[in-house]
């Protein structure tokens, strides 16, 4: 935490929060406007956690088109599609026994969104084109810089999703 520094109250009080976030294996939603320190405060919680969290895999959810997302995310079996000539293990999979720091979740298409809240609720996936379910033990922490609130009224963010991530206030 020794990297977290500055001297806005509200900031100050967001970072006192950190210490009691890492004692719970609960989704986190961090929001911030760009540069505020998310990620930063994303590995705070990771490495402030009980070591059985091994590694933390930062993705910024804008670099995925929204039709590989959800490959991404959660992988594809061989011949899911074209061009599919090997089964590849997504985010998820790849983050098992880790913490997953989702950027930008507001670039998340809606489809993938429900499939993350499924992950959330059951720790369960299912790989593109494979017809059995995958389990993942990930702490998923996510970040956007935009007003969540909003977000969920346009419709860009799910409610569910949103309440969900947003364990800790």
């Amino acid at each position: 935490m020794k990297k977290l520094v500055g001297q806005n109250q509200q900031f100050l009080r967001e970072i006192e929060k950190i210490p009691l976030i890492t004692g719970y294996e609960a989704s986190v939603l961090i929001s911030g406007e760009t540069g505020t320190g998310k990620e930063l405060c994303a590995r705070a919680i990771h490495y402030l956690s009980p070591p059985s969290r091994t590694t933390i895999y930062p993705r910024k959810l804008w670099r995925y088109s929204a039709e590989l997302v959800e490959n991404e995310l959660f992988g594809h079996e061989r011949g899911a599609f074209t061009g599919a000539k090997a089964s590849h293990s997504g985010l998820i999979q790849e983050a098992d026994g880790g913490t997953l720091f989702l950027d930008e979740m507001d670039c998340l298409p809606s489809l993938a969104q429900v499939k993350l809240l499924r992950f959330l609720q059951e720790k369960e996936f299912r790989p593109l084109g494979s017809t059995k379910m995958c389990k993942a033990n990930v702490r998923i922490i996510a970040a956007t810089n935009i007003d969540c609130e909003q977000a969920v009224q346009t419709g860009k963010l799910r409610r569910d999703l949103y309440y969900r991530l947003t364990s800790f206030h």
